[in-house]
């Protein structure tokens, strides 16, 4: 079979857009239970001047009907015939979204609460700070004041590990003062349209997971500044609709890492880092009696990823 090339995908911006327009793209799958919260939260905004880009990945739950019977003009379906994943899913909601002459994209996932102002305050703070994107203070839905990401940051010696301040500390006013960061989940970015020019979209082959990863690598090796707002708050019902040891996530997790550090990381350390988490995988099946059939997973998918970053370069 011939190698396909892959390119990251930079995008073509129409000469007319409506200023202060936003477009929020969200990605759904089977996101029923998590929706009314979502489209309330959407509904309340004091800054109305948005459309809210859904793209539904073949959802067998009531998630179509609740996004058609939303009743709002804001709103933009586009459902798809099987799941082609997150990554390609926002990629359509921003392609659609700027050719729709919107200003700005928001990336916000659908799992999430947030009061009548963060669409605003997010704005206000984008124009403040004079930066390319800007992400709030997310907390886990419960407990209310259990920080999930105050921003987050880069480990370039540790093969660009994304870490998040503040997670799982209790908010005590440590994480208050806005500032430059290097990496922030794109659970809610709000992002100006000509980045998407200059970085490119999502990778795709990615589908889910470190997907949101290396967009805000490439971001900030392109120098584009992204800064943190903690006066825009908002509630992230993690986990809500993924799971955690799941065999999905546990595939696309060790998959997906293996692809980023190809894709991003000198060859000499790649192979060390492939090494080092072949090793980590092993150990923790020993110490945490994992089933074999799950190491046997993490293993197989780690050699996809890169095989993957091999073969489609």
């Amino acid at each position: 079979m011939a190698k396909v090339k892959y390119q990251d995908e930079h995008i073509s911006l129409p000469k007319d857009y409506m200023p202060g327009k936003i477009g929020v793209v969200t990605v759904t799958y089977n996101s029923g239970e998590v929706l009314p919260d979502f489209l309330q939260s959407l509904y309340a905004q004091t800054h109305s001047n948005y459309v809210l880009y859904a793209i539904d990945n073949a959802s067998r739950d009531s998630t179509l009907e609740q996004l058609r019977q939303w009743g709002d003009a804001r709103l933009v379906l586009i459902p798809n015939e099987h799941n082609v994943g997150v990554a390609a899913g926002n990629n359509q909601g921003i392609r659609a979204a700027i050719q729709d002459g919107c200003e700005f994209v928001l990336l916000l996932n659908n799992d999430v609460v947030f009061g009548p102002d963060l669409f605003k305050q997010l704005m206000d703070g984008l124009a403040e700070h004079n930066c390319q994107m800007i992400t709030p203070l997310i907390y886990y839905y419960e407990p209310k004041d259990m920080i999930w990401c105050a921003g987050g940051h880069f480990q370039p010696w540790l093969g660009y590990r994304s870490l998040h301040y503040g997670e799982n500390q209790q908010d005590g006013g440590q994480f208050d003062k806005p500032r430059v960061v290097t990496y922030a989940p794109t659970c809610c970015v709000l992002i100006r349209r000509e980045i998407f020019q200059s970085v490119g979209l999502m990778d795709e082959r990615y589908f889910v997971y470190y997907d949101d990863t290396d967009f805000m690598l490439r971001a900030y090796k392109a120098k584009q500044s992204l800064f943190y707002l903690p006066t825009a708050k908002l509630w992230h019902k993690v986990n809500s609709l993924t799971g955690t040891a799941s065999e999905f996530t546990v595939r696309y997790g060790a998959r997906n890492r293996a692809l980023f550090h190809k894709k991003h990381v000198p060859s000499v350390a790649e192979h060390f880092f492939y090494w080092l988490y072949l090793g980590y995988y092993v150990l923790q099946c020993t110490l945490k009696r994992k089933k074999l059939a799950l190491l046997n997973l993490q293993l197989r998918s780690a050699n996809e990823g890169r095989t993957i970053a091999t073969n489609q370069q």
